[in-house]
C-alpha cells in the first residue's frame, strides 16, 4: 500500500533522530496539519543495552528553546529529576575531572577554564525520553516494531521508504521529499549509499577496554583517568549507588577472563593514588569489552538521502564525543529541513554535511591525541611513556595547554 507522506521520514531511534521534533515544527509552521514525520523503530519496550553512558557536552547544554524545545526539555528534566524515573542517576552538572600517573592525583577544572561543564544522559535513557516526550506528550507518529526496511529512488525528487506492517504484515510505502538516516551502523540507510560514490575511513586503535558496571558507589566525585604502566582505567559515576569502570584489555579479550577479584585488583592498582582511599567495591553488573575503532562515512549525503549520527560516523568511547556529535547532527539536519520547509532555503541542507564533518573530523583527532594520553604508558615503549608523561604533566603546569584541553574536552571552539 502506498502512503502519502511529507518531507522527511527519520529512520532509526538512536539520539540523531532527535530531529523528528524540529522538522515536525517545520512541517506545521509551514501550515500542513498530517504529521509527516515518522521513525521507524524496533519494537516499543524492547530492551536496549544499558551500558552506554552519554556525556552531554556545553554546546548541547546551550540549545535555546526555540533551537530545539524537544531535547531541551527532556535535558532539563533529567538534570531537574523531573523524568517520571524512579532510579537514582547522577544528575549533576560536570566541572572538573581528575588524571591520575606517576602515583599522584591531578584534579583538572575544566569548569573554570570554560565556564561550561557536562553532564551524564545514560543514551538508552535519552532516546526513552525524546521517543516519550515526542509520541505521548507532543502526539507525534512513530511506527513501532517495522520490518524490512528499504529506501528507494534517493536519486529522485521523491524518495520513498518501505516497510512491513508488525501487526498486520501488510507492505507499505512512503513517498517522501527528503529520507533521514539515523539507524546506525548496521541500518538500512547506510547500506542504501551507492557503493561507487561511498568513501569509509576507518581506524583500529588495537585496544580493548573491558566496560564494567559496578554494584557500588563511586570513589570520587567526578570521572577519574588512570594512566598507568599495566593499562589504561577509568571511572564514571552513573548513580550514587552505580559506577561504570574501563580497564583497558587485549582486544577481543573474553570477559570472563576478567573474575571479580582480578578486575578490583586492577582497578584499585590502575587508580590509586598518593593520599585517596581505596575504591568502593561491589558486585558487577555487567561485563563486556570493546574493541577500540573509528570510521567516518564520506559524503554523509547522497541524493535526497541524509545521514546522522553513527550511521554516518563512529568514535570510540575514548573521549565521550559520540552521543554529542549524534546530537549535533541532529541539529544541523532538523534546521535545515526546518529552513527549506518553511522559507524555502536550501543553504543549511547544501552545507549540511560540510559542518557535520568539520566537527567530526576534529573530535576524531582529539580521541586519537587523547588515547595515546590514555594508553601511551602501557605500550611497553619507553619513549612513548616518556612522551606520554610530558603530555599529562603539561596540562598542569601550561595555561595554554590546560585551556586548549579543555575546549577540546567540552567542544566550546567557536567554529569547526
Amino acid at each position: 500500500m502506498a502512503r502519502p507522506c511529507g518531507p522527511a521520514p527519520l529512520l532509526g531511534e538512536a539520539p540523531a533522530a532527535g530531529g523528528a521534533e524540529p522538522v515536525e515544527r517545520g512541517v506545521r509552521a509551514r501550515g500542513d496539519d498530517d504529521p509527516y514525520v515518522r521513525r521507524e523503530l524496533r519494537a516499543r519496550g524492547e530492551p536496549v543495552q544499558q551500558g552506554r553512558t552519554g556525556f552531554v557536552g556545553a554546546f548541547v547544554e546551550g540549545v535555546d528553546e526555540e533551537h530545539d524545545p524537544l531535547v531541551r526539555r527532556v535535558g532539563q528534566q533529567h538534570l531537574r529529576g523531573t523524568d517520571q524515573r524512579e532510579v537514582g542517576e547522577d544528575r549533576r552538572l560536570h566541572t572538573a575531572c581528575e588524571f591520575r600517573f606517576d602515583g599522584e592525583r591531578y584534579r583538572f577544572p575544566y569548569g573554570e577554564l570554560t565556564d561550561s561543564h557536562h553532564f551524564v544522559y545514560p543514551q538508552p535513557l535519552l532516546v526513552t525520553d525524546l521517543v516519550r516526550e515526542y509520541a505521548d506528550v507532543r502526539g507525534g507518529q512513530i511506527r513501532f516494531g517495522v520490518r524490512d526496511v528499504r529506501v528507494h529512488d534517493i536519486d529522485t525528487d521523491r524518495p520513498s521508504v518501505s516497510y512491513s506492517c508488525p501487526e498486520t504484515g501488510e507492505h507499505r510505502v512512503v513517498h517522501c521529499d527528503f529520507v533521514a538516516g539515523c539507524d546506525g551502523a548496521r541500518g538500512v540507510t547506510r547500506a542504501s549509499l551507492p557503493p561507487k560514490r561511498v568513501r569509509v575511513a576507518r581506524h583500529d586503535y588495537g585496544i580493548g577496554w573491558l566496560a564494567l558496571l559496578a554494584g557500588a558507589p563511586p570513589s570520587a566525585d567526578c570521572v577519574l583517568f588512570g594512566c598507568h604502566a599495566k593499562g589504561f582505567a577509568g571511572q564514571m559515576p552513573r548513580s550514587p549507588e552505580v559506577t561504570r569502570y574501563y580497564l583497558q584489555c587485549p582486544p577481543g579479550d573474553d570477559p570472563e577472563n576478567w573474575p571479580h577479584e582480578r578486575v578490583w585488583a586492577e582497578l584499585q592498582e590502575r587508580l590509586g593514588a598518593s593520599g585517596v582511599p581505596p575504591l568502593t567495591e561491589g558486585r558487577l553488573i555487567e561485563k563486556r569489552v570493546l574493541d577500540m575503532h573509528d570510521y567516518v562515512v564520506e559524503p554523509m549525503v547522497s541524493g535526497r538521502l541524509f545521514l546522522a549520527g553513527d550511521a554516518a560516523h563512529l568514535i570510540a568511547p575514548i573521549a565521550a564525543k559520540g552521543l554529542n556529535l549524534a546530537l549535533h547532527d541532529a541539529f544541523l539536519l532538523g534546521d535545515a529541513l526546518v529552513a527549506h520547509l518553511t522559507v524555502g532555503d536550501d543553504s543549511g541542507l547544501g552545507g549540511y554535511a560540510q559542518a557535520c564533518l568539520r566537527r567530526v573530523w576534529d573530535y576524531q583527532e582529539f580521541s586519537q591525541w587523547l588515547s595515546e594520553v590514555y594508553h601511551g604508558t602501557a605500550a611497553g615503549d619507553p619513549f612513548r611513556a616518556g612522551t606520554t608523561l610530558a603530555r599529562l604533566r603539561r596540562l598542569f603546569t601550561s595555561p595554554a595547554a590546560a585551556a586548549a584541553f579543555a575546549e577540546q574536552y567540552l567542544g566550546t571552539a567557536a567554529r569547526y
